[in-house]
Protein backbone atom coordinates (compact mmCIF):
# COMPACT_ATOMS: atom_id res chain seq x y z
CA UNK A 1 0.00 0.00 0.00
CA UNK A 2 1.26 3.22 -1.08
CA UNK A 3 0.46 6.36 1.43
CA UNK A 4 0.24 10.08 -0.16
CA UNK A 5 2.60 11.68 2.33
CA UNK A 6 1.83 14.65 0.56
CA UNK A 7 -1.76 14.64 2.79
CA UNK A 8 -0.06 15.37 5.82
CA UNK A 9 0.55 19.23 6.39
CA UNK A 10 4.21 19.93 5.68
CA UNK A 11 5.32 20.97 9.16
CA UNK A 12 3.79 18.17 10.86
CA UNK A 13 5.71 15.77 8.53
CA UNK A 14 8.71 17.31 8.79
CA UNK A 15 8.46 17.20 12.58
CA UNK A 16 7.32 13.65 12.44
CA UNK A 17 9.77 12.36 9.93
CA UNK A 18 12.39 14.57 12.61
CA UNK A 19 11.50 12.56 15.15
CA UNK A 20 11.71 9.12 13.59
CA UNK A 21 15.08 9.98 12.54
CA UNK A 22 16.07 10.99 16.03
CA UNK A 23 14.42 7.76 17.25
CA UNK A 24 16.17 5.46 14.46
CA UNK A 25 19.86 7.17 15.22
CA UNK A 26 19.19 5.85 18.66
CA UNK A 27 18.33 2.26 17.89
CA UNK A 28 14.54 2.21 18.30
CA UNK A 29 12.19 2.95 15.07
CA UNK A 30 9.27 5.11 15.22
CA UNK A 31 5.94 4.27 13.95
CA UNK A 32 2.87 6.74 13.18
CA UNK A 33 -0.46 5.11 13.61
CA UNK A 34 -4.01 5.00 14.05
CA UNK A 35 -5.97 8.28 12.85
CA UNK A 36 -3.38 9.74 11.14
CA UNK A 37 -2.97 6.15 9.10
CA UNK A 38 -6.43 5.70 8.50
CA UNK A 39 -6.76 9.44 6.94
CA UNK A 40 -4.00 8.83 4.52
CA UNK A 41 -5.51 5.24 3.41
CA UNK A 42 -8.62 7.32 2.90
CA UNK A 43 -7.17 10.35 0.93
CA UNK A 44 -8.24 12.66 3.47
CA UNK A 45 -6.02 15.49 5.05
CA UNK A 46 -3.90 14.75 8.28
CA UNK A 47 -3.54 17.37 10.74
CA UNK A 48 -2.62 15.49 14.16
CA UNK A 49 -0.48 12.90 14.52
CA UNK A 50 0.19 9.70 16.74
CA UNK A 51 3.62 8.43 16.65
CA UNK A 52 4.44 5.02 18.70
CA UNK A 53 8.23 4.12 19.32
CA UNK A 54 9.48 0.87 19.70
CA UNK A 55 12.96 -0.10 21.45
CA UNK A 56 13.49 2.56 23.24
CA UNK A 57 12.65 3.01 27.01
CA UNK A 58 11.07 5.87 28.32
CA UNK A 59 14.26 7.81 29.42
CA UNK A 60 16.10 7.35 26.51
CA UNK A 61 12.91 8.84 24.65
CA UNK A 62 12.67 11.62 26.53
CA UNK A 63 16.62 11.92 26.04
CA UNK A 64 16.51 11.86 21.95
CA UNK A 65 12.72 13.53 21.39
CA UNK A 66 14.46 16.90 23.82
CA UNK A 67 17.16 17.13 21.28
CA UNK A 68 15.16 19.01 18.94
CA UNK A 69 11.50 19.21 20.35
CA UNK A 70 9.95 20.35 23.80
CA UNK A 71 7.27 18.61 25.01
CA UNK A 72 4.90 17.98 27.58
CA UNK A 73 4.65 14.72 29.43
CA UNK A 74 1.02 13.34 29.56
CA UNK A 75 0.95 11.01 33.07
CA UNK A 76 3.18 9.20 34.16
CA UNK A 77 2.06 6.10 33.91
CA UNK A 78 1.48 6.52 30.07
CA UNK A 79 4.45 8.30 28.72
CA UNK A 80 2.49 10.32 25.97
CA UNK A 81 4.83 13.00 24.85
CA UNK A 82 2.53 15.65 23.46
CA UNK A 83 5.14 17.88 21.14
CA UNK A 84 5.27 21.42 21.63
CA UNK A 85 4.54 23.78 18.19
CA UNK A 86 2.77 21.13 16.41
CA UNK A 87 0.02 18.07 16.85
CA UNK A 88 2.00 15.11 17.13
CA UNK A 89 2.20 12.75 20.40
CA UNK A 90 4.76 10.18 21.12
CA UNK A 91 4.07 7.31 23.00
CA UNK A 92 5.81 4.12 24.07
CA UNK A 93 3.72 0.30 23.41
CA UNK A 94 2.02 -0.22 26.32
CA UNK A 95 1.82 -3.49 28.76
CA UNK A 96 -2.00 -3.25 30.37
CA UNK A 97 -3.88 -5.13 32.75
CA UNK A 98 -7.37 -4.34 34.02
CA UNK A 99 -7.47 -3.49 37.67
CA UNK A 100 -10.72 -2.17 37.67
CA UNK A 101 -14.06 -0.97 35.87
CA UNK A 102 -14.01 2.10 33.60
CA UNK A 103 -12.37 3.49 30.95
CA UNK A 104 -9.08 4.27 33.39
CA UNK A 105 -9.36 1.02 35.25
CA UNK A 106 -5.58 -0.43 33.64
CA UNK A 107 -2.53 -1.39 35.40
CA UNK A 108 0.08 0.08 32.85
CA UNK A 109 3.68 -0.78 31.94
CA UNK A 110 6.14 0.11 29.16
CA UNK A 111 7.94 -2.43 27.40
CA UNK A 112 10.33 -1.61 24.64
CA UNK A 113 10.66 -5.24 23.41
CA UNK A 114 6.98 -5.64 22.35
CA UNK A 115 6.54 -6.49 18.01
CA UNK A 116 4.58 -4.28 16.44
CA UNK A 117 2.15 -7.02 16.37
CA UNK A 118 1.75 -7.87 20.29
CA UNK A 119 1.30 -3.58 20.47
CA UNK A 120 -1.52 -3.71 17.86
CA UNK A 121 -3.39 -6.06 19.96
CA UNK A 122 -4.33 -3.25 22.73
CA UNK A 123 -5.72 -1.17 19.56
CA UNK A 124 -9.56 -0.48 19.69
CA UNK A 125 -10.80 -1.57 15.68
CA UNK A 126 -8.32 -2.98 12.47
CA UNK A 127 -9.18 0.25 11.04
CA UNK A 128 -7.09 1.91 13.49
CA UNK A 129 -4.56 -0.48 14.10
CA UNK A 130 -2.37 0.04 10.77
CA UNK A 131 1.04 1.57 10.81
CA UNK A 132 3.70 2.87 8.86
CA UNK A 133 6.87 4.48 9.15
CA UNK A 134 7.25 8.10 8.42
CA UNK A 135 11.23 7.64 6.91
CA UNK A 136 10.70 4.56 4.36
CA UNK A 137 6.80 4.76 4.12
CA UNK A 138 6.81 1.31 4.82
CA UNK A 139 2.58 0.11 5.50
CA UNK A 140 2.34 -2.28 8.11
CA UNK A 141 -1.59 -4.16 8.79
CA UNK A 142 -1.14 -7.06 10.86
CA UNK A 143 -5.20 -7.11 11.47
CA UNK A 144 -6.31 -6.50 7.84
CA UNK A 145 -7.59 -2.85 8.41
CA UNK A 146 -7.23 -2.32 4.83
CA UNK A 147 -9.46 -4.63 3.71
CA UNK A 148 -12.44 -3.76 6.30
CA UNK A 149 -11.47 -0.25 5.28
CA UNK A 150 -12.03 -0.91 1.92
CA UNK A 151 -15.31 -3.00 2.25
CA UNK A 152 -16.64 -0.25 5.06
CA UNK A 153 -16.61 -2.91 7.73
CA UNK A 154 -15.99 -2.00 11.64
CA UNK A 155 -14.27 -5.08 13.22
CA UNK A 156 -12.47 -5.21 16.76
CA UNK A 157 -8.77 -6.01 16.76
CA UNK A 158 -8.96 -8.80 19.61
CA UNK A 159 -10.58 -10.03 22.18
CA UNK A 160 -8.59 -6.98 24.76
CA UNK A 161 -11.55 -5.12 23.09
CA UNK A 162 -13.44 -5.51 26.18
CA UNK A 163 -11.79 -4.16 28.64
CA UNK A 164 -12.67 -0.43 27.87
CA UNK A 165 -16.18 0.32 27.34
CA UNK A 166 -15.65 3.42 25.72
CA UNK A 167 -14.58 1.69 22.80
CA UNK A 168 -18.34 1.27 22.16
CA UNK A 169 -19.14 4.84 22.08
CA UNK A 170 -16.21 4.90 19.39
CA UNK A 171 -18.04 2.67 17.50
CA UNK A 172 -20.68 4.54 17.18
CA UNK A 173 -19.61 7.52 15.93
CA UNK A 174 -16.88 5.34 13.64
CA UNK A 175 -19.70 3.78 12.07
CA UNK A 176 -21.46 7.16 11.54
CA UNK A 177 -17.88 9.17 10.48
CA UNK A 178 -16.83 6.01 7.64
CA UNK A 179 -20.17 4.84 6.69
CA UNK A 180 -19.30 1.50 7.99
CA UNK A 181 -21.22 -1.61 8.92
CA UNK A 182 -20.15 -3.07 11.83
CA UNK A 183 -19.05 -7.04 12.26
CA UNK A 184 -21.40 -9.37 13.55
CA UNK A 185 -18.31 -10.34 15.89
CA UNK A 186 -18.11 -6.83 16.97
CA UNK A 187 -21.68 -6.17 17.55
CA UNK A 188 -21.59 -9.51 19.72
CA UNK A 189 -18.73 -8.54 22.01
CA UNK A 190 -20.39 -4.83 22.65
CA UNK A 191 -23.42 -6.24 23.48
CA UNK A 192 -21.87 -8.34 26.32
CA UNK A 193 -19.94 -5.25 27.72
CA UNK A 194 -21.50 -2.83 30.20
CA UNK A 195 -21.44 1.39 30.51
CA UNK A 196 -19.28 0.53 33.53
CA UNK A 197 -18.18 3.82 35.55
CA UNK A 198 -17.15 5.73 31.73
CA UNK A 199 -16.15 9.15 32.66
CA UNK A 200 -19.20 12.16 31.84
CA UNK A 201 -16.80 13.88 30.03
CA UNK A 202 -15.57 10.71 27.87
CA UNK A 203 -19.52 10.16 26.65
CA UNK A 204 -19.97 14.01 26.08
CA UNK A 205 -16.67 14.28 23.70
CA UNK A 206 -18.14 10.58 21.74
CA UNK A 207 -21.48 12.38 21.05
CA UNK A 208 -19.38 15.68 19.87
CA UNK A 209 -17.75 13.72 17.52
CA UNK A 210 -21.16 12.16 16.18
CA UNK A 211 -22.35 15.41 15.72
CA UNK A 212 -19.42 17.36 14.40
CA UNK A 213 -18.36 14.27 12.42
CA UNK A 214 -21.07 11.88 11.83
CA UNK A 215 -21.89 11.30 7.91
CA UNK A 216 -24.44 8.34 8.01
CA UNK A 217 -26.14 9.06 11.45
CA UNK A 218 -28.52 6.77 11.38
CA UNK A 219 -26.17 4.10 10.91
CA UNK A 220 -24.27 5.20 14.09
CA UNK A 221 -27.58 5.10 15.98
CA UNK A 222 -28.52 2.11 15.07
CA UNK A 223 -25.43 0.40 16.02
CA UNK A 224 -26.29 1.82 19.62
CA UNK A 225 -29.48 0.16 19.22
CA UNK A 226 -28.00 -3.02 17.82
CA UNK A 227 -25.47 -3.46 20.83
CA UNK A 228 -28.33 -2.73 23.02
CA UNK A 229 -26.16 0.35 24.88
CA UNK A 230 -29.93 2.23 24.26
CA UNK A 231 -30.47 0.59 27.38
CA UNK A 232 -28.00 3.48 28.87
CA UNK A 233 -29.97 6.08 27.67
CA UNK A 234 -33.62 5.73 28.14
CA UNK A 235 -34.24 8.70 26.03
CA UNK A 236 -33.44 7.49 23.22
CA UNK A 237 -34.80 3.76 24.16
CA UNK A 238 -38.31 5.15 24.81
CA UNK A 239 -37.87 6.48 21.17
CA UNK A 240 -38.00 2.71 19.67
CA UNK A 241 -41.99 1.83 18.73
CA UNK A 242 -43.00 4.89 19.59
CA UNK A 243 -45.89 5.21 17.09
CA UNK A 244 -46.40 8.16 14.49
CA UNK A 245 -49.28 9.03 12.10
CA UNK A 246 -47.93 6.75 9.03
CA UNK A 247 -49.63 9.50 6.53
CA UNK A 248 -47.79 12.41 8.05
CA UNK A 249 -44.68 10.12 9.05
CA UNK A 250 -44.42 7.29 6.44
CA UNK A 251 -40.49 6.94 7.98
CA UNK A 252 -42.33 4.76 10.90
CA UNK A 253 -42.12 5.09 14.53
CA UNK A 254 -40.12 8.19 16.32
CA UNK A 255 -36.72 6.00 16.37
CA UNK A 256 -36.83 5.91 12.21
CA UNK A 257 -38.07 9.79 12.34
CA UNK A 258 -34.74 10.75 14.60
CA UNK A 259 -32.36 8.60 12.95
CA UNK A 260 -33.73 10.07 9.17
CA UNK A 261 -33.44 13.96 11.16
CA UNK A 262 -29.89 12.93 12.19
CA UNK A 263 -28.80 12.21 8.27
CA UNK A 264 -30.35 15.56 7.40
CA UNK A 265 -28.96 17.37 10.18
CA UNK A 266 -25.53 16.26 8.82
CA UNK A 267 -26.18 17.39 5.37
CA UNK A 268 -26.95 20.37 6.59
CA UNK A 269 -23.61 20.55 9.25
CA UNK A 270 -22.07 24.59 9.22
CA UNK A 271 -18.67 23.27 10.15
CA UNK A 272 -18.74 25.18 13.22
CA UNK A 273 -17.82 22.57 16.32
CA UNK A 274 -20.08 24.64 18.89
CA UNK A 275 -22.72 25.46 17.05
CA UNK A 276 -23.23 21.47 15.53
CA UNK A 277 -23.09 20.54 18.81
CA UNK A 278 -25.80 22.35 19.80
CA UNK A 279 -27.82 22.20 16.95
CA UNK A 280 -26.90 18.16 17.26
CA UNK A 281 -28.20 17.75 20.25
CA UNK A 282 -31.48 19.48 19.58
CA UNK A 283 -32.35 17.75 16.54
CA UNK A 284 -31.45 14.13 18.79
CA UNK A 285 -33.47 15.50 21.45
CA UNK A 286 -36.72 17.55 19.89
CA UNK A 287 -39.10 14.46 19.77
CA UNK A 288 -38.37 13.09 23.36
CA UNK A 289 -41.52 13.92 24.57
CA UNK A 290 -43.21 12.00 21.93
CA UNK A 291 -43.20 9.14 24.44
CA UNK A 292 -44.96 10.40 27.27
CA UNK A 293 -48.05 11.91 24.88
CA UNK A 294 -48.65 9.94 21.68
CA UNK A 295 -52.39 9.47 21.92
CA UNK A 296 -54.39 7.18 19.73
CA UNK A 297 -57.23 9.81 18.74
CA UNK A 298 -60.58 7.77 17.99
CA UNK A 299 -62.01 10.61 15.87
CA UNK A 300 -59.54 11.44 13.78
CA UNK A 301 -58.39 7.69 13.63
CA UNK A 302 -54.58 8.72 14.16
CA UNK A 303 -51.78 9.09 16.47
CA UNK A 304 -51.23 12.45 18.06
CA UNK A 305 -48.45 13.88 20.38
CA UNK A 306 -50.12 16.92 21.38
CA UNK A 307 -48.01 19.14 23.72
CA UNK A 308 -44.88 16.97 22.96
CA UNK A 309 -42.68 20.20 22.39
CA UNK A 310 -42.85 21.22 25.75
CA UNK A 311 -43.21 17.68 27.18
CA UNK A 312 -39.44 17.20 25.45
CA UNK A 313 -38.03 19.81 27.81
CA UNK A 314 -37.17 17.81 31.33
CA UNK A 315 -35.89 14.28 29.05
CA UNK A 316 -34.03 16.20 27.04
CA UNK A 317 -32.25 18.37 29.92
CA UNK A 318 -32.45 14.61 31.94
CA UNK A 319 -30.44 13.39 28.81
CA UNK A 320 -27.82 16.03 28.75
CA UNK A 321 -26.97 16.35 32.63
CA UNK A 322 -26.01 13.35 33.09
CA UNK A 323 -22.94 13.48 30.95
CA UNK A 324 -22.53 17.85 30.95
CA UNK A 325 -22.66 20.48 32.91
CA UNK A 326 -21.55 22.96 30.34
CA UNK A 327 -24.15 25.50 30.63
CA UNK A 328 -23.74 26.58 26.31
CA UNK A 329 -25.40 23.36 26.03
CA UNK A 330 -27.76 23.05 29.13
CA UNK A 331 -29.25 27.12 28.27
CA UNK A 332 -29.04 26.50 24.32
CA UNK A 333 -30.67 23.12 23.62
CA UNK A 334 -34.09 23.08 25.64
CA UNK A 335 -35.60 25.44 23.64
CA UNK A 336 -34.91 24.31 20.93
CA UNK A 337 -36.84 21.01 21.48
CA UNK A 338 -39.51 23.61 23.32
CA UNK A 339 -39.95 25.65 20.20
CA UNK A 340 -39.02 23.42 17.38
CA UNK A 341 -42.53 23.66 15.71
CA UNK A 342 -42.89 27.49 15.74
CA UNK A 343 -41.10 28.36 12.20
CA UNK A 344 -44.91 26.68 11.11
CA UNK A 345 -46.79 28.72 13.47
CA UNK A 346 -45.68 31.88 13.09
CA UNK A 347 -46.22 31.01 9.13
CA UNK A 348 -49.50 29.76 9.74
CA UNK A 349 -50.43 32.57 11.98
CA UNK A 350 -49.45 35.29 9.19
CA UNK A 351 -47.78 36.86 12.54
CA UNK A 352 -45.71 40.15 13.03
CA UNK A 353 -42.22 41.53 13.78
CA UNK A 354 -43.03 41.44 17.47
CA UNK A 355 -43.80 37.47 17.26
CA UNK A 356 -40.10 36.91 15.20
CA UNK A 357 -38.93 38.97 18.19
CA UNK A 358 -39.77 37.07 21.00
CA UNK A 359 -39.14 33.58 19.38
CA UNK A 360 -35.58 35.21 18.82
CA UNK A 361 -35.93 35.94 22.50
CA UNK A 362 -36.73 32.68 23.53
CA UNK A 363 -34.25 30.40 21.44
CA UNK A 364 -31.41 32.75 21.26
CA UNK A 365 -30.84 32.12 17.87
CA UNK A 366 -33.12 31.71 14.96
CA UNK A 367 -30.64 30.15 12.41
CA UNK A 368 -30.32 27.24 14.94
CA UNK A 369 -33.58 26.93 15.29
CA UNK A 370 -33.97 26.93 11.57
CA UNK A 371 -31.46 24.35 11.40
CA UNK A 372 -33.62 21.88 13.73
CA UNK A 373 -36.75 22.59 12.10
CA UNK A 374 -35.69 21.86 8.53
CA UNK A 375 -34.15 18.28 10.07
CA UNK A 376 -37.36 18.15 12.04
CA UNK A 377 -38.98 18.31 8.27
CA UNK A 378 -36.77 15.67 6.26
CA UNK A 379 -37.09 13.53 8.25
CA UNK A 380 -40.11 12.66 7.84
CA UNK A 381 -38.85 10.74 4.41
CA UNK A 382 -36.68 7.51 4.11
CA UNK A 383 -35.10 9.59 1.50
CA UNK A 384 -34.18 13.17 1.48
CA UNK A 385 -36.64 15.50 0.03
CA UNK A 386 -35.43 18.28 -1.54
CA UNK A 387 -38.60 20.34 -1.63
CA UNK A 388 -38.32 20.18 2.14
CA UNK A 389 -34.48 21.40 2.62
CA UNK A 390 -33.50 24.82 4.36
CA UNK A 391 -33.30 26.95 1.55
CA UNK A 392 -36.83 26.12 -0.37
CA UNK A 393 -39.20 25.25 2.46
CA UNK A 394 -41.71 27.85 2.61
CA UNK A 395 -42.05 27.77 5.78
CA UNK A 396 -38.44 28.78 6.74
CA UNK A 397 -37.51 30.43 3.85
CA UNK A 398 -40.25 32.85 4.91
CA UNK A 399 -39.00 32.90 8.63
CA UNK A 400 -35.01 33.06 7.18
CA UNK A 401 -36.10 36.13 5.58
CA UNK A 402 -38.04 38.27 8.06
CA UNK A 403 -34.76 37.04 10.74
CA UNK A 404 -32.50 38.39 8.51
CA UNK A 405 -34.59 41.51 7.76
CA UNK A 406 -34.76 42.15 11.42
CA UNK A 407 -30.80 40.93 12.10
CA UNK A 408 -32.06 38.39 14.30
CA UNK A 409 -30.49 35.55 12.38
CA UNK A 410 -27.92 34.73 15.20
CA UNK A 411 -28.74 36.85 18.47
CA UNK A 412 -31.73 37.30 20.83
CA UNK A 413 -32.82 41.25 20.68
CA UNK A 414 -31.11 43.62 23.57
CA UNK A 415 -32.67 45.62 25.62
CA UNK A 416 -32.01 49.23 23.94
CA UNK A 417 -33.51 51.26 27.36
CA UNK A 418 -30.74 50.02 30.27
CA UNK A 419 -30.57 50.53 34.17
CA UNK A 420 -27.92 53.51 33.41
CA UNK A 421 -30.40 55.48 31.47
CA UNK A 422 -32.67 55.82 34.44
CA UNK A 423 -29.43 56.75 36.59
CA UNK A 424 -28.84 59.71 33.68
CA UNK A 425 -32.49 60.68 33.72
CA UNK A 426 -32.73 61.11 37.77
CA UNK A 427 -33.69 57.57 39.52
CA UNK A 428 -32.06 55.81 42.08
CA UNK A 429 -31.38 52.34 41.82
CA UNK A 430 -33.99 50.06 43.29
CA UNK A 431 -36.93 47.40 43.01
CA UNK A 432 -38.92 49.36 40.79
CA UNK A 433 -35.99 49.44 38.38
CA UNK A 434 -36.63 45.72 36.55
CA UNK A 435 -40.77 46.27 36.33
CA UNK A 436 -39.63 49.75 34.23
CA UNK A 437 -37.02 47.93 32.11
CA UNK A 438 -39.07 45.57 31.60
CA UNK A 439 -42.12 47.46 30.34
CA UNK A 440 -39.59 49.01 27.62
CA UNK A 441 -38.04 46.30 26.68
CA UNK A 442 -42.00 44.71 26.11
CA UNK A 443 -42.60 47.91 24.02
CA UNK A 444 -39.34 47.57 22.03
CA UNK A 445 -39.95 44.26 21.33
CA UNK A 446 -43.88 45.27 19.56
CA UNK A 447 -41.76 47.50 17.64
CA UNK A 448 -43.08 50.83 19.55
CA UNK A 449 -39.08 52.41 19.31
CA UNK A 450 -36.04 51.10 17.47
CA UNK A 451 -33.34 53.61 19.17
CA UNK A 452 -32.50 55.39 22.23
CA UNK A 453 -34.41 58.33 22.16
CA UNK A 454 -37.52 56.85 20.96
CA UNK A 455 -36.96 54.35 23.65
CA UNK A 456 -36.43 57.45 26.55
CA UNK A 457 -39.54 59.28 24.92
CA UNK A 458 -41.49 56.28 25.38
CA UNK A 459 -40.19 55.64 28.57
CA UNK A 460 -41.41 59.51 29.88
CA UNK A 461 -45.05 59.61 27.83
CA UNK A 462 -45.58 56.13 29.65
CA UNK A 463 -44.67 57.75 33.48
CA UNK A 464 -46.68 60.20 32.34
CA UNK A 465 -49.74 58.35 31.23
CA UNK A 466 -49.16 56.50 34.43
CA UNK A 467 -49.09 59.80 36.69
CA UNK A 468 -52.79 60.77 35.15
CA UNK A 469 -53.52 57.40 36.46
CA UNK A 470 -53.72 55.58 32.83
CA UNK A 471 -53.25 52.09 33.47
Amino acid sequence: MKLDFSRIEPRLLDAARTIADLVRRAGGRALTVGGAVRDLVLGASVKDVDIEVFGLDAGALRSVVGEKFRFDECGASFGVLKIKGVDIDVSLPRRESKIAEGHRGFLVGHDPSMTVAEASLRRDFTINAMYCDPLSEEFIDPHGGLVDLESKTLRHVSERFREDPLRVLRGMQFVARFDLSPAPETVEICRSMTIENLPPERIFEEWSKFFTKGVAMAKGMNFLRDVGWVRYFPELEALIGCRQDPEWHPEGDVWNHTCNCLNAFARERVGDRDEDVIVGFAVLCHDFGKPATTRWDPVKRRFRSLGHDLAGVEPALSFLRRFTNEERILRAVPPLVQYHMQPYALWRGKVGDAAIRRLALKVGRIDRLLRVASADDQGRYAEPDPASAHGTAPELRWLAGEAERLRLEACAPKPIFLGRHLIEMGYKPGPGFAPMLDAVFQAQLDGKFADLQGAREFFMRRVAEMRKGKP
